[in-house]
């Protein structure tokens, strides 16, 4: 074992040979935002568990004296080397003394990772009550907490309970004392001695939260324009169904609470805790972060609010009507998009609504260094909708198989626009020069693919079926027919037979022989 830093302490039940930080949450934009907002100017921090390299150098930016609890040695050696200023703990979270708590205690990987292998699991309410007594008085904790019925269970296609990693030594879903939903778990952090700020929603997955939303907005009738950056598409995970149709579904339901992948928990212990604007709702899309209230959005830093639109979103129309195979309704929605772009108008069908009259982009996209023709812009908008219908596997009424080229190419034509393959090409660099291009699905197929495949050869194999079948029963009256044809021939043949054999025919085969042979002398003759 390698010599530790001078600022890592070893305080038991640590993991000498083992690493969590190739498989940390994903925390970005929004978890950074509500990160930053809560961080005292001058107390003392606590991060328990692994946390993403960009979550830990923000806080270590900031914040006066910051610690951190890892049970695995060697990641503790990486971040006291990292950050020498850091104090690192080495083990297990029950057996973590401090002679002074801390003001902000961040947990955003959970409690699953905090315990030893050399141990037994403890369950979920012990490590809750170790971690909320290093909560000094006035001090906040932010722990999140897996949902073991979010809607990423429902998409994903792997067991909950094994995802195949090493560090699943420990079956999950067994413990009693996990929380079965947001309220559960408030009244488990208030037996804790802690009283609940806000409890949020994270969305889409719980391995890569990119949206927070409180209470007040899940309450409310959630506009179906958010519900696009709130489900997660692509990723190395076996899907078994569309995760955007499962978010739009829970939200229209009134579900989006109860179905979260994950809750995020804001809880203060009661003392002189500082005043903190926890914002309603976080939202990251592409590389900016937006605060949502339930009236409108604001992009941070610095943005404006702006009212979020009312209406479907255009995807979900597009997907419908080429569910239906309805051309013409294709047709037309693509054409009114194509003039609302060409009078100036950008937006991609998953980020814009239609109310029946007019579109409005949800979140404004920005703009480009130099201003794109309108067929360009249109041309890149459909490509993306193209990849997104043939990724998530959507019936629709053009041949099998399209590739992405070829339907945003057809796409153009009905939209009244027809575009070429140069166009496509710069479709694709304005794409990916507005920082999100659309990604096409990798050659290895997933679960949803190899069901779609699987109805496809079904539908092709019917079909041959069919028409072996009508080829069979023609070849079998064509040999009848044949059967026919032989059954005559061969009565001819023996009526030809018997004719021979008659007198008639004799005597007349010698009436004309000497005839013949008069004739060849005649013509001998004539020579």
């Amino acid at each position: 074992m390698n010599e530790a830093p001078q600022n890592v302490r070893l305080i038991g039940g640590e993991m000498l040979l083992w690493s969590d930080a190739d498989d940390p949450v994903d925390w970005r934009g929004a978890g950074l935002e509500l990160v930053r907002r809560l961080l005292p100017a001058e107390g003392r921090v606590l991060l328990v568990g692994p946390h993403p390299q960009a979550l830990v150098d923000a806080v270590a930016a900031r914040a006066a004296s910051v610690a951190v609890l890892v049970r695995s040695y060697p990641d503790a050696c990486a971040l006291g080397e990292r950050h020498p200023a850091l104090t690192v703990h080495c083990g297990r979270l029950r057996a973590l003394t401090v002679e002074e708590p801390y003001d902000l205690v961040l947990a955003l990987d959970g409690l699953q990772r905090t315990s030893s292998a050399e141990e037994p699991a403890p369950a979920w309410r012990a490590s809750l009550d170790a971690l909320a007594a290093l909560v000094a008085p006035g001090g906040r904790l932010v722990l999140a907490v897996a949902n073991d019925l979010g809607i990423d269970r429902f998409v994903e296609a792997r067991p909950p309970d094994r995802e195949g990693g090493d560090g699943q030594w420990e079956p999950h879903g067994f413990d009693p004392s996990h929380p079965r939903g947001s309220g559960p778990l408030d009244r488990a952090l208030k037996a804790s001695g802690l009283a609940v700020d806000r409890c949020y929603a994270a969305y889409p997955g719980r391995r890569a939260p990119r949206a927070l939303l409180g209470r007040e907005l899940l309450e409310r009738n959630l506009p179906e324009a958010l519900t696009v950056p709130l489900s997660a598409r692509g990723g190395d995970t076996m899907r078994v169904a569309d995760p955007l149709r499962l978010s739009r579904l829970a939200f229209r339901h009134g579900l989006g609470e109860q179905l979260a992948p994950a809750w995020v928990a804001v809880a203060t212990r009661p003392g002189d805790a500082g005043d903190v604007e926890l914002p309603p709702g976080l939202i990251e899309v592409g590389r900016a972060v937006h605060e949502i209230t339930p009236e409108a959005i604001r992009r941070l830093p610095g943005g404006a609010a702006r009212p979020i639109p009312r209406g479907r979103v255009v995807e979900e129309l597009l997907v419908e009507a080429c569910a239906r195979e309805d051309v013409r309704a294709v047709r037309e929605l693509l054409a009114k998009l194509a003039d609302w772009v060409t009078d100036g108008g950008d937006a991609t069908v998953d980020n814009l609504v239609w109310d029946g009259e007019h579109f409005a982009a949800v979140i404004p996209v920005p703009a480009p260094a130099t201003t794109p023709v309108a067929r360009v812009v249109l041309c890149r908008i459909l490509w993306r909708f193209a990849v997104r219908l043939l990724a998530a596997g959507h019936h629709h009424p053009w041949p099998w198989p399209l590739a992405a080229d070829q339907l945003t190419l057809t796409l153009c034509g009905m939209a009244g626009k027809p575009c070429d393959q140069a166009d496509l090409d710069l479709a694709r660099k304005l794409d990916a020069e507005l920082g999100q291009p659309a990604e096409v699905p990798d050659a290895s197929p997933t679960y949803r693919d190899l069901l779609g495949a699987r109805d496809r050869l079904a539908e092709q194999l019917t079909a041959a079926l069919a028409r072996v079948a009508r080829l069979e029963t023609k070849l079998t009256y064509r040999e009848r027919e044949l059967v026919r044809a032989r059954a005559k021939v061969r009565r001819s043949q023996r009526k030809v037979a018997a004719y021979r054999r008659t007198l008639g025919y004799r005597l007349s085969r010698r009436l004309v022989q000497p005839r013949k042979v008069a004739r060849r002398v005649k013509r001998m003759l004539s020579r």
